[in-house]
């Protein structure tokens, strides 16, 4: 007899084991299927987000960040230390470590939630008065039925035709965040968040870095004054090598390493490195998950069509996260899962995609949400700004970072915020008060009406918003 289950999704990431959590606690009898096993053969949960993604990389900045401080700044504070060395091996264990805890501790929710593990790959079988999904694994495979399907296989790196990666000389971020040891020269293509965050890594540990990228500008998706911010940041004090405009040539491997043929306007020109990393974004993961069978749509993007709640053209099947329109952020798809679950229930779950924050790991980091000065120039919309830099800022100093700005844009007529950017430390944890405002229909004055702990960077955020009206009480 078939097993049978209320919701069954398929793919555990983030926004699958949240979609699934959420439909347990409703009271549905659920399932994930999931096939990822680790480099030692072992089932994991989490997908690419706390497997080979957010997570491990995060743990890898911090390490990389607090090396670069032991090294070249702590002597503003006073602290001498020579001979400062990095294990590359611990560092890595520290890591793995950190992915195990959170991944088993996904385990212990499903068994906490009463919710079914099927290991092995999943994708549809048919239709009738319920879905028939298949899960394959280790040649054989069987067969559940499923009320309600949620679609949740996320995504996978981007390569460049002709260009093999391997993980080993050639790397996606798999491979990247695997490093056994500091190259000496480490090539980047892609610019985005990715490449500049394990480009950070590893320049902080040592290794010469060159970052090629396709597009005239660089982060092009963020505020112009950030974009202008970070490459002072980046390129001039902290020596990150990135050329813009880049059509990529020849690759070959040697011996020695990779070398790289490429152009600029500039001209023709060659980078050797060690290790190449790939990283030029991801596409979603809807291959071999038989649409075809059930009639399942899918764009020529590869993503699955679905409309504000997430509902696909078939009846009781949804798609979340990086399969789906809008952007790729883990946080995006676990909103996502909870309104399909809610939507699954009878409730008014929903997601504002207008919302949703974006941050980059750099040291300074990177953070917005909303619209940035070129879209509302483009959209013809009028609106005032105010910023405020963290040099002025008590906390900032005291950290010894106080690189970097505020930025509230708030509509001219209403003063209601429309967009807040943030480069500098800890943007990541500021920007949520800046979400809240937008998801609350704020304005700048109420921003600028509520108490800040002093000191404290979020200080710079009030002081944007008194900026607006040309009334920042420190700078």
């Amino acid at each position: 007899m078939r097993k049978s289950f209320e919701v069954v999704v398929i793919g555990a990431g983030p926004a699958g084991y949240i979609a699934a959590i959420r439909c347990a606690q409703l009271g549905f009898s659920t399932a994930v299927v999931e096939e990822w096993k680790n480099d030692r053969g072992e089932g994991k949960l989490g997908g690419t987000c706390l497997n080979v993604g957010c997570i491990p990389s995060k743990a890898l900045l911090e390490s990389s960040e607090n090396y670069e401080r032991l090294a070249h700044k702590f002597g503003n504070h006073g602290i001498s230390v020579t001979g400062a060395k990095i294990d590359v091996a611990k560092m890595q264990a520290r890591k793995d470590k950190i992915v195990s805890e959170l991944t088993g501790g996904i385990e212990f929710l499903f068994r906490k939630n009463k919710i079914t593990w099927l290991k092995g790959h999943g994708k549809f079988a048919g239709s009738g008065e319920k879905y028939l999904v298949e899960v394959a694994a280790g040649g054989s495979a069987e067969i559940v039925e499923a009320n309600h399907v949620v679609i949740a296989t996320g995504s996978t790196a981007r390569h460049l035709p002709g260009l093999a990666v391997d993980n080993d000389t050639v790397c996606d971020n798999i491979g990247a965040l695997a490093f056994n040891a500091v190259p000496d020269k480490l090539g980047v293509i892609g610019a985005g968040v990715i490449g500049l965050e394990l480009g950070s890594v590893w320049r902080r540990l040592g290794a010469k870095v060159t970052v090629l990228e396709a597009l005239p500008e660089f982060l092009a998706a963020a505020d112009e004054a950030v974009a202008k911010e970070a490459w002072k940041v980046f390129v001039k004090e902290q020596g990150l090598q990135i050329d813009l405009g880049v059509k990529i040539g020849k690759v070959s491997r040697g011996k020695r390493g990779i070398t790289v043929e490429y152009e600029t306007s500039e001209g023709k020109r060659t980078l050797d490195c060690d290790k190449l990393v790939v990283s030029v974004g991801r596409v979603p993961n809807t291959r071999d998950l038989g649409a075809d069978t059930v009639g399942l749509k899918i764009d020529e993007r590869g993503c699955i069509e679905v409309d504000e709640y997430c509902r696909t053209s078939l009846p009781n099947v949804y798609a979340v996260g990086d399969v789906v329109r809008g952007p790729m952020l883990a946080h995006k798809g676990m909103d996502e899962g909870v309104m399909v679950a809610e939507r699954i229930a009878g409730q008014s779950g929903c997601v504002n995609l207008d919302t949703v924050p974006w941050v980059i790991y750099t040291a300074p980091e990177i953070a917005w949400v909303g619209k940035s000065e070129r879209q509302l120039k483009a959209a013809g919309v009028a609106y005032r700004a105010g910023q405020a830099p963290f040099s002025r800022n008590g906390r900032a100093m005291g950290q010894d970072e106080t690189a970097g700005f505020v930025k509230i844009l708030a509509e001219a007529k209403t003063d209601r915020v429309l967009g807040v950017h943030i480069i500098g430390s800890h943007a990541s944890e500021m920007i949520a008060e800046a979400v809240m405002a937008l998801e609350f229909s704020a304005s700048a004055e109420d921003i600028a009406r509520i108490c800040h702990a002093h000191p404290s960077l979020s200080e710079v955020m009030h002081e944007a918003a008194l900026a607006l009206d040309k009334r920042a009480l420190h700078s």
